[in-house]
């Protein structure tokens, strides 16, 4: 198994060199170690949820012109050239197809308890203080404001609509980031998101007393 693993480092670490830094090798490794923490009390099948973290962003459709059939693509052929069994690249596509926030707002029709577990850790990495940087990285990189008061957030967006949205990153706290903490699936997960939930709302408290000159 750990050859296995290796080798999908490795092919993780040279496919995502020169990724956006909000979806680069560091994220994979920070998802990788939280889904291994997360399995320890869920008992879920070692070797998926290992390859599915490490593969999880390996072709993320935001920066592959909104293809959402790539990763799990360009996955099942990498673990197909290791002499991967089917059945084990089938779970690790479909969890891939099924993991992503943008997913959960249209119709899953796949469930497995390894999807839960590496969906919950790659939902920890996007809140609390990695989560914070990670949006406002992500906001730059899109050339997005940090916050116009002028501008709602919109909390019923449809699929298309947040694949597409070009709203202030700080929108993004209300429309995704703080409504991860009640969508975890495993009792490790949400312990760990109540945590990194209320430092985000402390650090909003923060900015909006600094952006009024209060503090």
């Amino acid at each position: 198994m750990q050859n296995i693993i290796d080798q999908t480092i490795n092919f993780v670490k040279i496919t995502l060199a020169n990724a956006e830094t909000g979806h680069d090798w560091f994220h994979i490794e920070r998802v990788y170690k939280t889904a291994q923490t997360i399995n320890a009390a869920e008992k879920g099948d070692e070797l998926v949820v290992a390859l599915a973290a490490l593969l999880h962003d390996i072709a993320d459709s935001k920066f592959n012109n909104g293809d959402e059939e790539i990763g799990p693509k360009k996955a099942g052929d990498f673990l197909k050239s290791i002499g991967l069994g089917d059945d084990i690249i089938h779970h690790v596509q479909e969890i891939i197809r099924n993991l992503s926030y943008k997913a959960s707002l249209g119709t899953i029709t796949f469930k497995s308890k390894e999807l839960d577990i590496v969906q919950d850790a790659d939902r920890l990495d996007a809140i609390g203080a990695i989560g914070i940087a990670r949006a406002f990285t992500y906001g730059g990189y899109k050339n997005r404001v940090l916050y116009d008061p002028a501008i709602s957030v919109n909390l019923n967006m449809s699929k298309e609509e947040y694949k597409n949205t070009t709203a202030p990153t700080l929108n993004h706290f209300y429309e995704k980031l703080l409504l991860l903490k009640d969508l975890m699936k495993t009792e490790a997960g949400k312990a760990m998101a109540a945590q990194r939930h209320q430092f985000m709302l402390d650090y909003l408290d923060q900015f909006y007393a600094e952006w009024d000159g209060e503090k």
